[in-house]
């Protein structure tokens, strides 16, 4: 939906989030408010049915805004796991090459350097801007075609090769999980919920009667800690947009196992 945040530096994103919450609770306050109290102000029983009101509507709301953070959190943990796991496989099957004969287990480790490196540098700028990183596709075809081509002479590399096409294979598993994840995200419709619930909690405070100082400073808690709940959630819910976002430290770690082995 509004993916354009994630071209924002985290820092000022929260404080664009936190400030519309509050600049909305206050100009309604200042707007709305007086408008609201010629139809409430005359019962004096104002109050207590707004606080009822305000506490059911609380109550599922704030269970609505704790599912989405758990769900937020929960994608980008797997996002993490995937990559970690995208790495540990790669990883192994840069070792199974090790076992490979001359010049074959050398060149195949260099084109999965290479495939490292466009990782690191290429597919993870791509992916922090929504774009499914495709490039390394053929890179990853000239691994499996020159993998197929070989041909073991004994028994132990027979078994070595078998083992290394089914780890390549692996890894072509983690590799579509990522990118899967890179477009992931919470469903429209429950942004929509979550800001309009938002929306609506800061309207019910329009309508208590008190001090208007009070109202604002209350309200603009109320609203600064909605704002800072929501700019969370929005940090976390696009795992690899944005500088909250899945890092490719696990790569990084084995390029430079790679590039020592290179040496």
């Amino acid at each position: 939906m509004f993916y354009w945040i994630y071209d924002i530096p985290v820092h000022v994103l929260a404080m664009l989030f936190a400030g519309a919450f509050v600049a909305y609770s206050w100009l309604g306050s200042v707007i709305v408010r007086p408008i609201l109290r010629l139809f409430v102000h005359s019962r004096s029983e104002t109050n207590s049915l707004v606080g009822n009101i305000l506490s059911c509507h609380g109550v599922f709301y704030g269970l609505l805004l704790g599912l989405l953070a758990v769900a937020a959190y929960q994608n980008f943990s797997e996002a993490e796991a995937i990559v970690a796991d995208e790495a540990a496989s790669l990883s192994a099957l840069y070792e199974d090459l090790r076992a490979y004969p001359e010049p074959e287990g050398s060149y195949l480790r260099w084109l999965l350097r290479d495939y490292c490196r466009y990782l690191i540098i290429y597919a993870w700028p791509l992916q922090r801007q929504g774009i499914v990183p495709e490039e390394g596709r053929p890179k990853l075809l000239a691994v499996q075609q020159r993998l197929l081509a070989y041909s073991p002479t004994t028994r132990t590399q027979e078994i070595i090769h078998t083992d290394t096409v089914h780890q390549f294979n692996n890894y072509l598993t983690c590799r579509a999980k990522r990118l899967h994840v890179v477009k992931s995200g919470l469903p429209a419709a429950m942004w929509y919920v979550v800001l309009l619930g938002s929306l609506v909690n800061l309207a019910l405070v329009w309508l208590l009667d008190m001090k208007f100082v009070t109202q604002l400073f209350l309200g603009g808690i109320l609203a600064f800690f909605l704002g800072t709940m929501l700019f969370l959630i929005a940090a976390m819910d696009n795992p690899f947009r944005g500088e909250i976002s899945v890092s490719p430290q696990p790569i990084e770690a084995l390029h430079g196992i790679m590039m020592e082995d290179s040496y």
